[in-house]
């Protein structure tokens, strides 16, 4: 898959609240293959800080709108900045970047039985980011996936509306304002362990428990991680994973990881 430097346009640039932001662009011309997990890399511009490019994940693609849809939170300057963006801007994108999700369709036998695997999407704080265009694939293709949301409070609590467009949403929240309280690891839906599949984003120590619950009841499943990328084309080698294979770079051999690949110690 073959991957543009292109400027893209501001379609609409939502502030969620203080803390995140949803951006829709739409390109000059139509849209590039994308696949669920994939990120883009943006230049900041007007932001002397901020000299590298920020790696964003992919959170939706509306082939009908010809938009796709950043979602992100404001943690520095370059995010900041791009927080003010307004309708009509330019940003610079290079996109599609790093290896997606894999579809039931290249995990399990093919046969109509496959249609009832159930698929567990697990996400916490902004890591639900790359989860909503998997859930909207994952439907495309006649399958209900089950999502397991988690945040600190009501408030961090991202697309709620979105996500339910899809498949069944579970959440919790830290504080308990919403919700059942705890990680989204105390959720009482992973009680029965019955579970075909899992997608994971998230916080480290979320992904970690996640892998530990999963070799719990011997389920497979990937995860999609979040360490730091400045280049995104596998050059600076600033984002290495220690993996059973060698230390592989997250932006291009990742960011996305079945969980047996990784080598965390849990």
């Amino acid at each position: 898959m073959s991957r543009n430097v292109a400027d893209w346009i501001v379609k609409e640039n939502i502030i969620i609240h203080d803390s995140y932001s949803l951006l829709k662009l739409t390109p000059h011309n139509g849209l590039p293959e994308i696949m669920p997990g994939q990120f883009v890399n943006i230049r900041v511009d007007n932001s002397p800080s901020t000299f590298l490019r920020r790696p964003f994940s992919v959170h939706f693609v509306d082939r009908r709108a010809n938009e796709l849809w950043l979602l992100f939170q404001l943690i520095g300057d370059g995010t900041r900045q791009l927080a003010k963006s307004k309708t009509g801007d330019s940003i610079n994108l290079i996109s599609p970047l790093g290896k997606g999700f894999t579809l039931p369709e290249d995990i399990f036998a093919q046969s109509d039985a496959n249609l009832n695997k159930k698929l567990l999407l697990i996400g916490g704080g902004v890591g639900v980011a790359p989860l909503l265009y998997l859930g909207a694939r994952l439907s495309s293709l006649h399958y209900k996936p089950i999502f397991l949301l988690g945040a600190r409070t009501a408030k961090d609590l991202l697309q709620m509306n979105e996500f339910r467009k899809f498949g069944d949403v579970y959440f919790t929240t830290e504080d308990g304002s919403c919700g059942e309280k705890g990680f989204v690891t105390n959720h009482s839906i992973l009680e029965s362990g019955h579970f075909d599949y899992l997608y994971v984003c998230g916080p480290k120590p979320m992904m970690m428990a996640v892998i530990k619950y999963a070799r719990q009841y011997s389920i497979e499943g990937e995860v999609s991680l979040e360490n730091e990328m400045a280049c995104g084309t596998g050059v600076c080698l600033c984002c290495t994973e220690k993996t059973v294979y060698g230390n592989l770079r997250v932006c291009t051999e990742g960011p996305v990881f079945n969980i047996n690949t990784l080598t965390w110690q849990i």
